[in-house]
């Protein structure tokens, strides 16, 4: 099935306060656009580093940029396509700083 991004802005948004990661971005959102899901698995399928996080969450950590980036969404796999909405951009850094605290799986600043 075909993914429904929801809140590319986001990511616009974000490339555009971090210059260096627009091209790493970029080849993310061509990846999404052309990628067919038919279970969560295929988000491995597609992205090797993706993780699949646990506690029911449907939530999936992307690594971006050679791991220098994060990207947390939840997808929801419709009759006809499959919902990807994000929840939270950020450094690695960043990202180690809401897994201190154990806020990958609520966090939803979008």
């Amino acid at each position: 099935m075909k993914i429904h991004l929801i809140k590319k802005q986001t990511i616009e948004d974000f490339v555009t306060r971090n210059a260096r990661s627009r091209s790493s971005f970029g080849l993310w959102l061509t990846a999404v656009k052309f990628a067919d899901w038919n279970q969560p698995a295929d988000i491995q399928q597609t992205f090797g580093s993706a993780d699949l996080l646990g506690n029911s969450s449907n939530r999936v950590v992307f690594d971006i940029g050679g791991n220098n980036y994060r990207l947390i969404c939840k997808y929801s796999f419709g009759e006809k396509q499959v919902h990807l909405f994000i929840c939270w951009i950020g450094t690695h850094a960043e990202y180690d700083g809401l897994c201190n605290k154990n806020q990958q799986y609520t966090v939803n600043i979008y």
